[in-house]
């Protein structure tokens, strides 16, 4: 290379040879480094840049500061590692000066929704009726004010906000304040008042940063409320979400969705009913309750399984030999599809979790039930999405519909002990995220036939997995912060539910607030089961693992090593229960 031209270059340059050190420069290098005598220097050391980030300089931005000022590096035409190479500084002060004044003025738009709203206004009494929603709403005005952004009503329950990036970024620096502030306000109802925010920002346009926004709020409100979401073009982030779906005592909802997904079936030429892979009670048993459904209306169905655990096996070898339920692979359903094909999708609202993605993408009209908290990924688009988080399983919405679609109770003994059998299991035997309306289709379904001494059969183990649960619960870890730990050895068809059931059960021990109970599934993935007393979202914690569930009993599927999983979980835990200390 010839390095007299640098000096004819009327922009700071240097070449910097083999070794790192720099052989030649201009007399504009002192607009960098403040003195010309730069030769014999090493450059990486001077710029802090890497040589194979300097050699990507030409593809990738590469900025480097000094004496507050701003540089982009352009190099020689493809430099090899192994020769010298030329370095141009090309001011760009006022370029990213401009960018990120921009970038920080680029429009957010932001709902803001009062949580529960009739149930705190009904809980209130008639004295008091506005007092509540009148001080969410200064609240709510206040601190839109504080960020200098407007805040506009919607309804009685709904807010605008107009804000822009920079603002966002203190708001999320200050982690959603106002959540903290609207939680604090004393009312008569049994929970806490709290609000859900969904913020939306786009470079595309304030149209797609106001869909961005409405996607936000719905996201925030599936996963239970008392949260913020924001959604921009890069993805979607989390803030809040300390408080525990609350029940809705409005059936409203389950009336209006009963009657849609009558007209649907009876319009389908054919039904096809898919839950999770691997399907536990739950998801078998609202299966059986949508199948119920159909045949009451006059229309086959079929239900799509491949495989199934054993725990599964009692049940479902019930429902073969009794003739009554068409079990299929995905293979044959999927050769099934016409064009006027209704899926319904049971126990899971995410298409990773599904029986097969195949058949959802093949069937165009689908209702999806469940009770599992929205993510990021969750199904879009679905004809009917009766998704509650605050509910126990998705069986008991299921016996909530079957109760709206006649008056006339339909389902048969086997039908309501599967369904039944779905509520214990998703519920920890009603000790865990239960509400009056679980009681409610529990006694609807003992009226229906459900025998319990029946669906205790269900639950019945091997032996094996007997000792297996025994000896996780023997050699569990405790930490000093309420935590306990264990970990099932080997595994079987029923790993997932072992570890349900241990972590469950750790927490009938006294100080123990929280429960992780990792084990190897048939298909040598480590699994995590999390369940918590309400004081530590673990649905949030699963979620850094892929997973997901709710706020008091989540899991996980991971590729990586138990081992690995285990020393990762526990350094999570450990970090996030040291930040809350903090707050």
């Amino acid at each position: 290379m010839k390095k007299s031209f640098i000096t004819q270059l009327p922009i700071p340059a240097c070449v910097v040879g083999k070794d790192g050190n720099v052989v030649k420069a201009n007399s504009f290098i002192k607009n960098v480094f403040l003195y010309e005598d730069i030769v014999g220097t090493n450059f990486f050391a001077l710029t802090g840049v890497k040589r194979d980030i300097l050699l990507t300089a030409n593809n990738e931005e590469v900025i480097i500061e000094k004496n507050k000022r701003l540089f982009k590096l352009w190099t020689n035409e493809n430099p090899k590692p192994d020769e010298d190479i030329a370095v141009l500084f090309d001011e760009a002060t006022a370029r990213e000066s401009f960018r990120t004044k921009l970038e920080a003025d680029r429009a957010v738009i932001m709902y803001i929704n009062i949580d529960n709203y009739d149930e705190l206004v009904a809980s209130s009494l008639d004295e008091n009726k506005r007092a509540i929603p009148s001080r969410i709403d200064s609240i709510v005005r206040k601190w839109g004010a504080s960020y200098d952004s407007p805040v506009i009503s919607i309804n009685d329950d709904k807010y605008i906000m107009y804000t822009n990036f920079s603002k966002l970024e203190k708001m999320v620096k200050d982690s959603f304040s106002v959540l903290d502030e609207v939680r604090k306000i004393e009312s008569e109802a049994d929970f806490p008042a709290s609000v859900s925010i969904g913020a939306g920002c786009s470079e595309i346009s304030l149209v797609e940063s106001t869909e961005l926004a409405e996607a936000a709020l719905e996201l925030a409100l599936g996963r239970g409320g008392d949260q913020a979401v924001v959604k921009t073009d890069e993805g979607t982030k989390y803030y809040g979400g300390t408080l525990q779906a609350i029940e809705k005592s409005n059936r409203g909802k389950a009336r209006v969705i009963a009657h849609a997904m009558k007209a649907m079936i009876k319009d389908a030429d054919k039904i096809l009913i898919m839950g999770h892979r691997w399907p536990d009670m739950d998801a078998f048993g609202s299966a059986i309750g949508a199948s119920a459904i159909c045949r009451y209306l006059g229309k086959e169905s079929f239900i799509v399984i491949d495989k199934h655990n054993e725990a599964l096996d009692y049940i479902f070898n019930q429902a073969e030999d009794s003739g009554d339920y068409n079990i299929i692979k995905q293979e044959k359903a999927i050769k099934m599809v016409t064009p006027d094909t209704l899926l319904i999708i049971v126990d899971t609202n995410r298409p990773v979790l599904v029986e097969s993605m195949d058949l959802v993408d093949e069937c165009k009209t689908r209702i999806i039930i469940d009770h599992h908290r929205l993510t990021d990924d969750s199904f879009q688009n679905a004809s009917i999405a009766y998704i509650e988080s605050y509910a126990s399983s998705a069986s008991e919405l299921m016996a909530e519909l079957l109760q709206n679609i006649s008056q006339k109770r339909f389902i048969n003994k086997f039908e309501a002990e599967a369904m039944l059998a779905g509520i214990r299991v998703d519920s920890n035997n009603f000790s865990g995220r239960t509400g009056v309306r679980t009681f409610e289709a529990a006694a609807w379904l003992k009226r229906a036939g459900a025998d319990a001494t029946e669906v205790k059969k269900f639950f019945q183990m091997e032996q094996t997995d007997f000792k297996s649960k025994a000896s996780a619960l023997a050699r569990a870890e405790f930490t000093d912060y309420g935590i306990a730990y264990a970990t099932t050895r080997g595994h079987t068809g029923n790993s997932p539910i072992i570890n349900a059931q241990v972590a469950d059960e750790l927490l009938m021990i006294k100080g123990v607030k929280a429960s992780f109970v990792l084990g190897i599934n048939e298909k040598n993935q480590t699994i995590i089961s999390a369940r918590s007393l309400g004081e530590i979202n673990v649905q949030s914690l699963m979620e850094k693992f892929g997973g997901g569930g709710h706020f008091t009993s989540s899991a996980a599927q991971v590729e990586e090593p138990l081992e690995v999983v285990e020393e990762q979980l526990k350094k999570i835990v450990k970090s996030s229960i040291s930040k809350e200390k903090e707050e």
